[in-house]
């Protein structure tokens, strides 16, 4: 045992279950908060057979507002001190807002990803600076920086979970505790089945994620100290489209994976269609761009400035969409980022 102990949420099923596992092969204490509490004593005891983990069940429904105080307090009360925070509950509420949707349980959506998330962590956290040590992650999701048309309220608690991250991270950046933002994709879990999902076509077990491997990726970038890492090479790619693809055509495409299975192919194709030719437009854009080499007459020197101002705008925001999208992706904006400033030298 590394005598550190991990808090973790949600603990009794997916994401959360997966990593209980990590920590406990790594020898840390854990505490498993949920509500199913047959299933978090079933997990506690196997989880001592197999690593001789000491485990801390504290079974509580996070959509009570009063849950994280009552946690806090539990773990307080007997001076157990929390090394590591892990906010993995989580669920949606699938269907049209305005018309299909229950009130309450996106109220309790709300109370859960994002109320009870910042909670435990202002609990936690200032322990944590008081030490000059800890580590939290957050449980954000691709969705984190799309629109997420069916499932709306899931996806604003998502974006406000990594936005609240990198700026409690940036605060912290003069102290030893780190936040790391964890963004699956659709993982193979009883999320859809929990939100009413399951005829999505997105929730196709065959196309779903492992979570085993997602919560793999999640506790490495959080024991490396990371910001974000964005889970499985296909969901890098949609989060680096989604910072640079209008957020009508990114809304469009999350959709598309969130309607039924038996959708009909007119409006496949019409999803499509309109994916492709937000691409050529961008492509075309920069080829346009990189091909433009202005006369020295045409150019003032306001201009000019002007335009390598914009092109720094470009380049940072660029550099944010595709920082996970590969090496590949990156050497091509290189190649058209040199042409620019050639044609602006």
């Amino acid at each position: 045992m590394n005598e550190k102990t991990a808090l973790i949420t949600g603990a009794s099923s997916g994401i959360g279950r997966e990593l209980t596992r990590l920590f406990a092969k790594d020898g840390y204490n854990l505490i498993l908060v949920g509500r199913d509490e047959e299933a978090l004593n079933q997990h506690a005891y196997n989880l001592n057979n197999q690593y001789g983990t000491q485990t801390t069940i504290i079974n509580k429904d996070l959509t009570d507002p009063d849950a994280p105080n009552q946690i806090y307090a539990e773990t307080t009360g007997k001076n157990v001190q929390i090394d590591v925070l892990v906010n993995d509950a989580g669920f949606g509420e699938y269907g049209l807002f305005a018309t299909e949707t229950d009130i309450q349980k996106e109220l309790n959506v709300v109370q859960v990803n994002a109320v009870a998330l910042m909670h435990l962590t202002k609990l936690y956290l200032r322990d944590m600076v008081d030490r000059n040590e800890g580590k939290i992650l957050m449980l954000g999701s691709e969705v984190s920086v799309s629109p997420n048309p069916m499932m709306a309220v899931y996806g604003a608690t998502k974006a406000f979970i990594k936005s609240f991250s990198e700026a409690i991270r940036n605060e912290l950046k003069d102290t030893n505790v780190t936040v790391t933002v964890l963004m699956p994709g659709a993982t193979n879990t009883n999320f859809f089945k929990i939100a009413g999902a399951e005829n999505a076509k997105g929730a196709d077990p065959n196309k779903t994620a492992d979570p085993a491997q997602v919560a793999k990726d999640g506790y490495e970038a959080l024991m490396a100290g990371k910001d974000h890492v964005v889970a499985g090479w296909m969901n890098k790619a949609r989060v680096a489209m989604a910072h640079v693809l209008p957020d009508t055509v990114v809304a469009a495409s999350v959709r598309s994976d969130m309607m039924p299975k038996d959708e009909d192919a007119e409006k496949k194709k019409q999803a499509v269609t309109l994916a492709v030719a937000a691409g050529i437009i961008i492509v075309g854009g920069i080829w346009a761009l990189s091909r433009y080499k202005p006369s020295a007459v045409s150019v003032s020197p306001y201009n000019k400035a002007k335009y390598k101002l914009k092109a720094a705008k470009a380049e940072y925001d660029a550099k944010s969409a595709l920082s996970s999208a590969g090496d590949s992706v990156k050497g091509a904006y290189k190649r058209a980022k040199s042409s620019v400033e050639d044609a602006l030298a």
